[in-house]
């Protein structure tokens, strides 16, 4: 029987290990935790992204001259919205861009020539390029029922909102978030008015 010569390590070569074997451990606690960075980190973005500043895309061209189809768009998740605002709101499993033309009491009339009067004042709407009736069929002068929001899109002739029973004013449980910030295209990029 032939006997195995037993090689006992030198000092260097324990060492050597010792290193690999704790650079392995660190390397494997560095990655956990930048993987676990990471997935917190999106997770939040993406909480933010849904509840408190929704990212929308334009689809369709009812707000032009003041936003385009395909134009990308932050909102901010508020219950505050005044005359001028501009705002989305879901419809019919859509979501819809229109402007705040007048809140909770307020009176709205509109004229043949497309002027829009609230509680009996002109509006100054210089967002618009053109004045429209448009498809209007509720009864003029028209009061905004509680908790709700009258709106009209910027492009006055082709939007159909709260002028149109279909669309109705707008309830604040309804709406997604007011329109901040156009974030595309890069030539656009700012505040939304």
């Amino acid at each position: 029987m032939e006997s195995k010569e037993i090689r006992i390590p030198t000092l260097e070569q324990i060492e050597a290990e010792l290193q690999r074997e704790q650079y392995k451990n660190r390397y494997g606690r560095v990655l956990r935790s930048t993987v676990f960075s990471l997935l917190v980190v999106a997770a939040v973005a993406v909480i933010i992204a849904v509840l408190v500043f929704p990212v929308l895309q334009i689809s369709g061209t009812s707000m032009t001259d003041t936003l385009q189809d395909k134009d990308i768009v932050v909102a901010m998740n508020s219950s505050d919205y005044t005359t001028g605002d501009v705002i989305a709101f879901y419809y019919n499993n859509n979501i819809l861009v229109k402007r705040v033309i007048a809140v909770t009491g307020d009176w709205v009339d509109i004229d043949e020539d497309g002027n829009v009067f609230v509680n009996g004042e002109m509006l100054d709407e210089p967002y618009i390029s053109e004045k429209a009736f448009g498809d209007c069929n509720i009864t003029l002068p028209y009061q905004v029922p509680d908790e709700k929001v009258f709106v009209m899109g910027d492009h006055r002739a082709t939007s159909i909102d709260s002028r149109n029973t279909a669309v109705g004013c707008i309830g604040s449980e309804l709406v997604v978030g007011r329109i901040l910030f156009r974030v595309w295209p890069l030539g656009g990029i700012g505040a939304v008015k």
